[in-house]
């Protein structure tokens, strides 16, 4: 089935079942919107889910996933909101926990210092509950992990905590213990020890490309490009890839200001192909694809895949700054 009837099969789904008003209802509707955030439809998918919400006021499921398409166009207020709403309609739920606990997360990094300090606590706070409320959720434990080796002592951090659930991870996905390991290392600056984690979890994945991307990430904060190349390129190899290495290698290579050649390759690769996920919005691979066209001096290019960036998410205001800056 092509990829128009599917959608249009989607939308009749969600249609049927809003007419007959029962359960179900929100069932279809969440499933549409979760297959819209994949296909990085984001403006379609807070515009369903809007609607629905409507006529369907306790739907915790469907608040979730609004918080969700909110953070991926980076509309922190918007997204904290939504996951408020789901996580007071059911507040049981480790992933409505999780999401909103990283909805503060991002507004805290851009907000004040003072403010900062009370969005922190309640990251902690939200990461703990949803450790709490499901104890073998490896997200939720790497999400709390990551923050305790980042985060002061007074707001609860701790690298020795953070090894901890390192250790509680490695006991339910060794290659996800292996790499929080890694990271705590790097944070104590212990850089060779957190090189070998980085390789000991590519290992004990069984190569995937993931870990492989870690190491890259890695390499490129320790200024170790060519490294980070070849890193990048076993993860392109590797068998078990899934959609967002993409968007995440070719990010990689432009932070660095390495290979836009190759960088350009694989987001057109990406954006070609029927593998995009959530967590790789195809809206943010055109605007990193325009970003590297636009360090080519390729002008044209760029504005082209702002304007398709746009055209998913029209509230995605880094794609709007750069179309307008380049209308001028």
């Amino acid at each position: 089935m092509g990829r128009v009837m599917k959608k249009k099969l989607i939308f009749a789904l969600v249609f049927y079942f809003a007419l007959l008003g029962s359960g179900t209802a929100a069932e279809a509707a969440d499933v549409a919107a979760q297959s819209l955030l994949s296909a990085g439809r984001v403006d379609v998918a807070i515009s369903d889910l809007r609607s629905h919400l409507k006529t369907a006021p306790q739907d915790a499921r469907a608040y979730h996933l609004l918080c969700r398409a909110y953070y991926h166009v980076q509309q922190w207020d918007e997204a904290i909101a939504a996951g408020q709403k789901a996580v007071e309609l059911e507040p049981g739920n480790s992933e409505y926990h999780l999401w909103l606990g990283r909805a503060y997360g991002q507004k805290a990094e851009r907000a004040s210092w003072f403010a900062a300090i009370g969005l922190a606590k309640k990251v902690r706070r939200e990461f703990e509950q949803a450790v709490h409320l499901d104890q073998s959720s490896v997200s939720a434990r790497s999400d709390l992990a990551q923050f305790y080796a980042e985060a002061p002592g007074f707001l609860g951090g701790g690298k020795d905590k953070a090894r901890t659930q390192a250790q509680q991870i490695a006991a339910l996905d060794s290659a996800a213990g292996l790499q929080i390991g890694a990271m705590v290392a790097e944070k104590e600056n212990n850089f060779p020890a957190a090189e070998n984690q980085y390789r000991s979890a590519i290992k004990a994945s069984g190569n995937q490309a993931g870990y492989w991307l870690d190491l890259a990430s890695f390499y490129r904060r320790r200024g170790r490009f060519d490294q980070m190349e070849d890193a990048i390129r076993q993860a392109s190899s590797a068998e078990v890839r899934r959609g967002d290495m993409y968007l995440d290698a070719a990010q990689l290579l432009y932070r660095a200001g390495r290979n836009f050649p190759a960088a350009v390759q694989l987001l057109r690769t990406y954006l070609a192909s029927d593998t995009k996920s959530e967590d790789a919005p195809a809206f943010q691979a055109h605007y990193l694809l325009g970003s590297i066209l636009e360090k080519q001096g390729d002008r044209q290019g760029a504005v082209e895949e702002y304007r398709a960036a746009l055209a998913l998410a029209r509230e995605f205001d880094s794609a709007r700054q750069a179309l307008e800056r380049l209308s001028r």
